[in-house]
Order: C-alpha cells, then sequence, then structure tokens
C-alpha cells in the first residue's frame, strides 16, 4: 500500500446536530486513527478527503483554499478538525498528505437521507417535501464521477501539504434542486 485515501465519515448536517459525538469520534478521532497508522507503516501519501462546508456561509462567489474554517454545525467542525490533524502530521512528522473539499455531491446509490434522494422518496410517496426555510439557500453541486475523477487527480499528482477546492461550478438554491426533481 503506497496511498491511504480517507473517504471515511460521518456527513449529514443535521444528523451532527442531534449526535455530535458520533461524528467526533469518525471524523476526529478515526482521522487519527488513520494517520497514526500510516505514519507508523510508511504509508507514502495520506489524502483526506474533506468538505466546503469547513468555510461555513459564503456569502458571495467562491472560497478559495486559504480562506478561513467557519464551521457551523458539528459535522463542518468535525472534518475542519480532522484536516487539521492531517496538516499537524504533514507539519511534525513530514508526512505526505493531501486534503481535498468538495461541494454538495449526488448521484446513483447516494444514501436517502441526502437532498436529492430524499426529495425523490418524499414526491414518489406523496410525502412532504423536504425544504428548510425558504429554500433560498444556495448549494453548488458536483456529480459523483465528476468528483471521483477530481479526487483521482488530487491523490496522484496534487502537491505535498496542499488543499484542492473541488467544485462543480453548479450553483443553484435548494427549492430550485427541489422543483428540478419534481419536474423530472
Amino acid at each position: 500500500v503506497d496511498t491511504v485515501v480517507n473517504f471515511a465519515a460521518e456527513s449529514h448536517v443535521d444528523r451532527s446536530i442531534l449526535d455530535p459525538e458520533a461524528f467526533i469520534r469518525t471524523d476526529v478521532f478515526g482521522v487519527y486513527r488513520l494517520l497514526e497508522a500510516s505514519r507508523q507503516h510508511g504509508i507514502g501519501r495520506f489524502m483526506q478527503v474533506s468538505t466546503d462546508e469547513v468555510y461555513g456561509d459564503v456569502e458571495e462567489g467562491f472560497s478559495v483554499e486559504s480562506d478561513p474554517f467557519l464551521p457551523n454545525s458539528p459535522y463542518a467542525s468535525s472534518k475542519a478538525s480532522g484536516e487539521l490533524l492531517v496538516r499537524s502530521y504533514h507539519v511534525t512528522y513530514g508526512m505526505d498528505t493531501v486534503v481535498s473539499r468538495g461541494s454538495n455531491t449526488y448521484g446513483p446509490y447516494q444514501y436517502p437521507e441526502k437532498l436529492i434522494p430524499l426529495v425523490i422518496m418524499n414526491a414518489l410517496n406523496g410525502n412532504e417535501l423536504p425544504i428548510y426555510g425558504n429554500g433560498k439557500q444556495i448549494r453548488d453541486w458536483l456529480y459523483v464521477d465528476d468528483h471521483a475523477k477530481a479526487l483521482l487527480q488530487v491523490a496522484l499528482y496534487g502537491k505535498i501539504g496542499e488543499t484542492y477546492n473541488i467544485g462543480g461550478h453548479n450553483e443553484i438554491e435548494n427549492i430550485e434542486v427541489v422543483k428540478k426533481v419534481c419536474n423530472i
């Protein structure tokens, strides 16, 4: 094994509010355990798959990799904490690390608690649609195959110690996502 890519995460904001401990166990302590195992076994590269949620609310435009962490949920905080551990292992132990921060990913076989599959299931079953507030929250949407291709590029060619944002440049209000799904 020459590379570890850590996809493991608790990843639903709403669940993180109900049970933050599970997120800290997986997204912080789990990252530590993988980093330690990688360090002890001389793994060549450690890649942490993170999220753009670490930036918090972005009022205008896009986040850049040097923007500060302003997490707004236990989920986002746990992912930011995992990233900080990765950085510390790079600086302290000289580990070859890279980090990716992807936007909202969607695609086949997605866990049904996520927005798009939840809207599909609720619409098909005649249940209430999950719209928070006025639905005007803007999210960048990234198709899973595109995300996977970008992750491979970061894993293979990312500069040691660097972080890479991965976005779909497909910003849309949540209410519009729900309307599009219902129209289909």
